[in-house]
């Protein structure tokens, strides 16, 4: 599957464009739809006030990524209905084992889905995960959207580019924990959605493997 990155100028971030083709990308959109079934998107609300995302979420693996007004964190079951989430699908696992260069598989696909101009992801890092020796692996679906990244502290320079349907993009080595975040949604530049939006699925290493 590997295909050829970019040289974004930052190390450790690298960017495939168009790696997942039309019909790998509609394959991926029919395995979330089953998924969902399972594990239905919901909105995640902010630490502390409470107040809602402008995003839906759900996950796929062993551990899913949430938010409430108690904090951030990884759990086994969905939120709302206490069930399992549903197994990351095999295209992503074979994705992982292309490129992140680790030696455990992924626990966690965070399934963002963005729709709406207000739809958004304001600059964060990925640090709820003990494993930041793994990269952190997306993959985008759907509408563009115009993606920032920064430095290691919140007030660093920033640059952005665009992500579109297919694109996958890596966070390693030296760019791990750079801040980085979703500045806005383009509308229409994608037929792949019914309804129109972007999906963007994050696979991640959440625990240390235990030594060899």
């Amino acid at each position: 599957m590997r295909g050829s990155a970019i040289d974004t100028g930052l190390e450790g971030l690298a960017l495939y464009p168009g790696l997942f083709d039309e019909a790998a990308q509609r394959a991926l959109v029919a395995a979330l739809r089953e998924a969902a079934a399972a594990a239905p998107p919901y909105r995640p609300l902010m630490p502390r006030t409470g107040q809602p995302w402008s995003i839906m979420q759900t996950n796929m693996g062993p551990l899913g990524w949430v938010s409430d007004e108690h904090g951030y964190r990884y759990e086994a079951a969905h939120p709302l209905t206490g069930n399992p989430w549903p197994a990351i699908p095999p295209a992503l696992l074979a994705l992982w084992a292309d490129l992140a260069g680790y030696d455990a598989p992924p626990e966690c696909c965070l399934v963002n889905l963005y729709r709406g101009e207000k739809a958004k992801m304001g600059l964060h890092q990925d640090r709820d995960e003990a494993a930041t020796d793994a990269p952190v692996i997306s993959v985008s679906l759907g509408d563009t959207c115009l993606f920032r990244v920064g430095g290691f502290a919140r007030g660093d320079r920033t640059q952005s580019f665009r992500l579109a349907s297919g694109d996958v993009l890596v966070l390693g080595g030296a760019a791990r924990m750079r801040f980085h975040g979703v500045d806005r949604i383009l509308p229409g530049s994608s037929t792949l959605l019914e309804g129109g939006g972007r999906l963007n699925l994050t696979l991640r290493r959440v625990t240390k493997p235990p030594p060899q």
